[in-house]
């Protein structure tokens, strides 16, 4: 059993899909989100989307980082992540503006003062200003703010995002087939709507990432952080403290500032592209949970999905996987490993996507493609040989 699975988690949620097995999947079953008629204004030519995700457990991140440091700070990238773990996979479905936000934030009042909160809601609503400059609007809702002490130990940061959407501008993934190439978007680097260095790690795996990474000491100074069940030898296991710098990205980085990278939003770019060369996206998927691969979700059956020129991955994910010693195999499912979104294209057509994500000083590039096969497959090619899955 892995160190993942110990933990009480799954990068494959298999119970998760197991129990909406029966649900109904809505128009298109390939569709990175549920795409639902159009029951708000009837009108058979628009569709509407709800969708719902969080940070995760890198609020507890934070909990630490801001217990270590005093930087209230912080709480505004929990904010981001758990808008952006929205909005792009909204993105995925062609979706990227007005759209409605509403949060969900569940704290133990004992362990979360209202000053974390008021940093939450306002990194909020900032980061939606910050993407109307981009002509991205998103209205904030409000949204449900619970003191639930005896259901968290400290505090959980979700969202449910809802839009309403002409369905001739939507991607559903079912234009994905041989001959299509992937064009990868970086995670990492510094963008030029970004104010720093992003590690690239997003918000999937952070359960993993954290206790891999830090050192004993936290379990035994904030034990609110953890699961009281889970056995000693998998939690807080790793060599780090919060304030111990590395050299990333050029530069000495903290441990915990790599940890807590706010997701990395797409918007900007999936807006020009969508606008302006709707017709050559084929498909599109974020590797979030279950990490590179999350496309075999979403991919037709008959094909044979290639990454042979991931990006090399950036140095938090050489840490995690150093300190935990989980195999390649595990890592990619895992992670995003630095490449988070893919845009299934023509060949012709990479060229046009790479230049619209460098302009915004995002790193893009051809990581593989797809063929014909007789059954569904991702080969994934690493420094150290082929994964199969």
């Amino acid at each position: 059993m892995s160190l993942y699975s110990k933990r009480g988690v799954s990068a494959q949620k298999e119970e998760i899909h197991s129990a909406i097995r029966n649900l109904d999947k809505g128009l298109y079953e390939k569709a990175f989100c549920k795409i639902y008629p159009d029951v708000l204004c009837g009108d058979e030519n628009w569709v509407n989307v709800m969708h719902a995700d969080g940070a995760g457990t890198k609020s507890i991140l934070a909990y630490l980082y801001w217990k270590e440091t005093g930087d209230i700070s912080v709480w505004k990238g929990i904010a981001r992540d758990a808008i952006v773990m929205n909005l792009d996979d909204l993105l995925c479905v062609g979706i990227f503006d007005n759209l409605l936000f509403s949060s969900t934030i569940d704290r133990n009042k004992t362990m979360i003062p209202g000053e974390i909160l008021k940093a939450i809601i306002d990194g909020t609503q900032e980061f939606f200003d910050q993407m109307r400059e981009f002509g991205i609007n998103i209205t904030y809702m409000g949204g449900e703010t619970a003191d639930v002490g005896d259901v968290v130990r400290t505090i959980a940061v979700n969202g449910t995002m809802t839009a309403r959407w002409p369905k001739q501008r939507l991607i559903t993934n079912e234009r994905i087939k041989a001959g299509n190439v992937i064009v990868g978007l970086a995670g990492f680097g510094q963008c030029s709507y970004e104010q720093e260095y992003n590690s690239g790690i997003a918000s999937n795996g952070l359960t993993s990432a954290r206790h891999d990474l830090l050192h004993k000491t936290y379990g035994a100074r904030f034990p609110e952080t953890y699961e009281r069940s889970l056995g000693e030898e998998v939690v807080y296991i790793g060599p780090y403290s919060i304030t111990d710098t590395i050299e990333s990205g050029g530069q000495l980085s903290g441990i915990g500032k790599l940890l807590l990278s706010p997701t990395r939003t797409f918007a900007p770019i999936l807006k020009e592209l969508l606008e302006n060369h709707f017709e050559i996206v084929d498909g599109l998927i974020h590797c979030s949970g279950g990490g590179q691969t999350k496309c075999l979700k979403y991919v037709p059956e008959n094909v044979q999905i290639i990454k042979d020129n991931l990006f090399e991955p950036p140095v938090i994910f050489k840490l995690i996987q150093e300190a935990s010693k989980s195999d390649n195999r595990e890592m990619y499912q895992v992670f995003n490993m630095g490449t988070r979104l893919e845009i299934y294209t023509g060949e012709k057509d990479a060229g046009t996507i790479i230049n619209i994500a460098k302009k915004f000083a995002v790193d893009a590039q051809v990581i593989g493609r797809v063929t014909e096969a007789g059954k569904k497959e991702l080969v994934i090619h690493t420094s150290s040989g082929e994964l199969h899955y």
